[in-house]
Formats: structure tokens, sequence, C-alpha cells
């Protein structure tokens, strides 16, 4: 397979997985992993609160393993196209996006557990500060998502087009 139908088969998985998991799926997957306010009110004890906040684990692996597509995408470029400048800026996304991965699970299983203000009294005041972590999370992804975004422009793009749109052969090979 050559170089620029691998790079062109990537592209296709990266671009559609960072619109659809990174842009829409933080709302789908946020519905989808907190205890609905409509059983909160039935939840009364104490082990019910942690029985439905660890119900949301297997969604929250499920989330992050989705969410992993386009980092796995940046990696199989840097690997197809070795650039130092490119793959440092890989890792950052890499770093940046574990720290967002940790930061959105305990915010997602720190809902769960506050349940909309019903299950506060039964935990600690700790979870009731996971509130807060969607502010921390939104500063950490909009450098991640600009950073991820450019990357993908980048290795996604062809190399042998100039900006005046003239497609020039390449030098070093097929």
């Amino acid at each position: 397979m050559s170089r620029l139908a691998a790079r062109t088969l990537i592209a296709v998985v990266f671009w559609p997985s960072l619109f659809f998991f990174w842009f829409l799926g933080p709302f789908v997957f946020f519905l989808l992993s907190t205890t609905s306010s409509e059983v909160c009110p039935l939840l009364e004890r104490r082990e019910q609160f942690l029985e439905a906040a660890n119900g949301a684990l297997p969604m929250l692996v499920l989330q992050n393993l989705l969410y992993a597509a386009p980092i796995i995408c940046l990696v199989l470029w840097i690997r197809l196209l070795p650039d130092p400048a490119r793959a440092r800026h890989v890792v950052t996304c890499i770093k940046l996006f574990i720290v967002a991965v940790v930061i959105g699970a305990l915010w997602e299983y720190g809902s769960s557990l506050a349940c909309d203000g019903y299950g506060q009294p039964f935990f600690s005041p700790l979870w009731q500060m996971t509130s807060y972590l969607p502010l921390v999370s939104l500063v950490i992804n909009i450098p991640l998502y600009v950073l991820t975004f450019s990357l993908g422009r980048g290795f996604s793009t062809r190399d042998d087009i100039t900006e005046d749109g003239v497609v020039h052969p390449r030098q070093d090979g097929p």
C-alpha cells in the first residue's frame, strides 16, 4: 500500500472520529453515563448511590476508548511520516489526552455520585468539588483540540501540492 493511500485511510478514520467523538460525543456520553434525575429520588442509601455510580464505569471506559481514535490516528501518521517536530506535538497531544481522560472520568463519576444533589449527604464534600472539573477540562481540551486539529490537517493534506494548486511529482521515489 502506498504512503498516500495509507495517509488517506487514516484521514478517513481521523476526521469523522474527531468530529463525532470529540465534538458531539461528550454530550451523548454524559447523558448516558450519569445517573438520571428520575432515578435519584429512588436512591435512599449510600450503597445504592455507589452501585449507580459504579454502573457508569463501563460507559466511561467505552467513551475513553472511542475518544482515543484521533490520537491513535496521529500516532499512525507519525509512524508513516516521521518528523521530529510533529512527533513532539503528538506526544504533547497524548499527555493532554491522558490528563483530559482522567479529569473527565472523575467529573462523570463524581457527578454520578452527587446525583444532581440528592446524594451529597452520603459522600465526602470532595465529590462535590467535581462540579468544578468541567472548567479544568475546558482549559485542557481547548489546546488539545486545536493541536489535534492542526496536526490532523497537516498530516492529511498532500505534500506534493503547492499553495497555487499545482501538483509536483516527488523526487524521493514513488
